[in-house]
């Protein structure tokens, strides 16, 4: 069977640079691969990214296109580090798919039961809601954005601790509605079953299995790094720097 060539446009993943960044790509599948990158770059506004090309378990391609840094004119590079957003809630059901995998949890399980932290806004949502239905974005409730930006704060149990205030404006599984403390509390369910924090899981799990050894869940190591970008927002026709530098971060908004 033909392997498929898969091309992954890294948000914050980055893979060691095994091809040469300045040399013609070998595999002929992949000519014409800078041209067509360059003109995503200018047809999309783009300040920069990087990106890979995965054949089976190799890197068959690497490099970065556009500036990590705008102003000062600091190029992207194949190792250069983003801020990886709501992506990283992929790793956080992939991790409970393991989990599952490994006969440690169900995702259609009770989520209260496995997190007695939890608490929903009646006992209705206690008593039906799953990991499964937290997953699927699918359990009643809207973003309730604000209370996280706000009163944002380290301590994932006071977080938690808020969704029992938090009424619900449609019925169980009777929409679709993004919710971002749903993705914590299967990151803190992670953590009751396996002992260990959620970084620990991802590092472990993922990171060193794929000897992924330039990605972290550390905002505070991301913000050190020297090949580190600088997040950026369409303003008009104008790319502008954030004001607010990565509103979400690894252990926090993801997990």
């Amino acid at each position: 069977m033909k392997r498929t060539l898969t091309l992954l446009l890294l948000s914050s993943i980055n893979f060691l640079a095994i091809a040469q960044e300045n040399n013609k790509p070998a595999d002929a599948r992949l000519q014409g691969i800078d041209t067509l990158l360059n003109k995503v770059l200018k047809d999309q506004n783009i300040a920069g990214f990087s990106v890979a090309v995965v054949d089976g378990d190799k890197v068959i391609y690497s490099k970065g296109f556009g500036y990590r840094d705008v102003e000062n004119k600091k190029p992207v590079t194949p190792n250069t580090l983003f801020a990886i957003g709501s992506s990283s809630k992929a790793f956080t059901s992939a991790l409970l798919g393991i989990l599952q995998k490994e006969g440690k949890l169900s995702l259609d399980g009770n989520a209260v039961s496995y997190l007695p932290q939890l608490r929903f806004f009646n006992d209705n949502m206690n008593n039906q809601i799953t990991v499964r239905d937290m997953m699927t974005h699918r359990t009643g409730l809207s973003r309730y954005d604000a209370s996280w930006y706000i009163f944002n704060t380290s301590n994932r149990d006071s977080i938690i601790n808020r969704v029992r205030y938090m009424e619900p404006n449609a019925g169980l599984r009777e929409k679709w509605q993004y919710n971002n403390y749903m993705f914590l509390a299967q990151g803190m369910i992670a953590e009751k079953l396996t002992g260990k924090t959620w970084e620990q899981n991802i590092k472990e799990r993922f990171f060193l299995p794929l000897d992924m050894k330039r990605s972290n869940t550390s905002i505070t190591e991301f913000q050190k790094d020297p090949d580190a970008s600088l997040p950026y927002q369409l303003d008009g026709d104008v790319i502008k720097k954030w004001t607010i530098i990565i509103l979400m971060v690894w252990g926090r908004l993801a997990a």
